[in-house]
């Protein structure tokens, strides 16, 4: 009997230009490297929209592309053909974060590396580009020294929001902005919201109760700047 490799060597072998070894080879590999990728994102992910069809969607994604590189091989005809098939597509799902598009372009990437059979650059490439972010999430690159905050606060009529808590302000604050101003309950409360930045030595619990002070204990909002967008989108 034919030795099996050699069977899925030269069994089935057509035009496109490799065997179903060939096949079997790409797709498993790709697999392998996009399923690490999957992984890596799991583990390094801090936003708040995780997804595990999306996770899923990577490894297709890569397996996928890497499967149609190695059909379209260096024919031209294959190419335009492709392209004019996935010109069809409309893809309106909205990112929720911006890292989620690098994470689709290193499966992909990863996938066509595959797809061309230059499995060492695949390999090399899936294994430093988990290493470096790795690194990033570990050692936090780019965070920024000082979390920006948005603050809301609701407070009496009489009560100027842009001199009130100036005091509180320069104690415990590095900047402050006052975005907006608006009427609440009927005009009987005002609501002023603030871009702010805490100092090194302030926290936002003692920054929330040097504000109580001065509006009667009514309603105080203190979130992070990064969660704007988030609160926004639950909000429509």
């Amino acid at each position: 009997m034919e030795n099996p490799l050699a069977f899925l060597q030269n069994a089935g072998a057509t035009d496109l230009g490799f065997s179903p070894l060939d096949a079997i080879v790409v797709l498993g590999l790709s697999f392998i490297l996009t399923a690490l990728i999957g992984w890596v994102y799991r583990a390094t992910h801090t936003g708040k929209h995780y997804s595990q069809s999306y996770v899923q969607t990577l490894v297709i994604m890569g397996t996928v592309v890497s499967l149609t590189i190695l059909i379209i091989g260096s024919n031209v005809a294959r190419a335009f053909a492709m392209v004019g098939a996935l010109s069809i597509v409309r893809f309106r799902n909205s990112m929720k974060e911006t890292r989620d598009l690098g994470f689709i372009f290193m499966s992909m990437s990863i996938g066509m590396a595959v797809g061309v059979q230059a499995y060492g650059l695949a390999v090399f490439a899936a294994l430093a580009l988990c290493l470096l972010v790795f690194i990033m999430h570990s050692f936090k690159f780019f965070r920024r020294r000082h979390p920006a905050y948005r603050l809301q606060v609701r407070l009496p009529l009489e009560l100027n929001p842009e001199s009130v808590f100036q005091n509180t302000f320069d104690r415990l604050l590095r900047s402050h902005r006052l975005l907006s101003l608006e009427t609440v309950r009927a005009g009987v409360l005002q609501e002023a919201c603030y871009d702010v930045v805490l100092k090194p030595e302030a926290t936002a619990q003692g920054l929330i109760e040097a504000i109580q002070q001065y509006n009667g204990n009514q309603k105080i909002i203190l979130f992070l700047a990064t969660d704007i967008d988030d609160l926004l989108n639950n909000e429509k």
